[in-house]
């Protein structure tokens, strides 16, 4: 059983997404919130596989909720998925620099909800190429600032193995992919990421891909110029 906790400060929205999960068999929605500090607490206390959390709430917003969540030991379980209407912003970025396993926009089709955090429970590719391909063209066009934050220095502890595990999963690759194209199996595949995740103090795949870009591991391709064929 999947459990999820709901954070997110419009009753309506708020209702809908428990009236989807409340329909699955393998999803129990243990606690809602109508901000982040409320969120936060209830998030101690139940300590639930997922928590859905929206990025602007009043008292705590879903950043510092993110954050702090991410900073307690006692909820290194807990994936957090950002709800946002407003796709792929700065305040996206801040979220998974905090800790957030992805996002999801509010307007979602409700198979690719409950796709999504099915995934996030299993803690394995929650970012869609979709979404890892609109943070690359974010650190192509130059409007995501990096912080290196001495990861680079981390970076050498990685094996040739693990850092070419770590650039396939900076391009959108799932497991099964990274070992087809690295010529391994899927499980060694998800070891080689594991271990890369737990040596750069990663949470899980999304702070992966952020790490990746902002140490300069992975270098985005210069955009092509407007007009030339793809």
């Amino acid at each position: 059983m999947i459990r999820v906790l709901l954070v997110d400060d419009q009753p309506l929205l708020r209702g809908g997404f428990r009236a989807l999960l409340d329909l699955e068999d393998d999803i129990e929605v243990v606690a809602e919130a109508a901000d982040g500090a409320a969120g936060l607490a209830l998030a101690r206390e139940h300590v639930p596989d997922v928590a859905l959390v929206d990025i602007r709430m009043p008292v705590l917003d879903g950043i510092e909720t993110t954050r702090r969540i991410a900073a307690d030991p006692a909820l290194a379980a807990v994936h957090v998925v950002i709800l946002t209407n407003y796709g792929m912003d700065e305040y996206v970025l801040e979220a998974l620099r905090a800790g957030a396993a992805g996002f999801l926009v509010k307007d979602v089709v409700p198979e690719d909800f409950l796709h999504a955090v099915r995934v996030a429970a299993r803690g394995d590719a929650l970012l869609a190429p979709l979404i890892t391909r609109k943070l690359i063209d974010r650190y192509v066009t130059g409007l995501l600032p990096a912080e290196d934050g001495g990861v680079s220095t981390a970076l050498e502890a990685l094996t040739s193995r693990e850092r070419e595990a770590v650039t396939l999963v900076a391009q959108g690759l799932s497991n099964d992919e990274i070992a087809a194209r690295m010529v391994i199996t899927a499980l060694t595949a998800k070891t080689h990421v594991n271990r890369a995740m737990t040596k750069l103090h990663a949470r899980d795949r999304a702070q992966l891909v952020v790490l990746a870009y902002e140490s300069g591991l992975v270098a985005p391709r210069t955009p092509r110029p407007l007009g030339k064929s793809r």
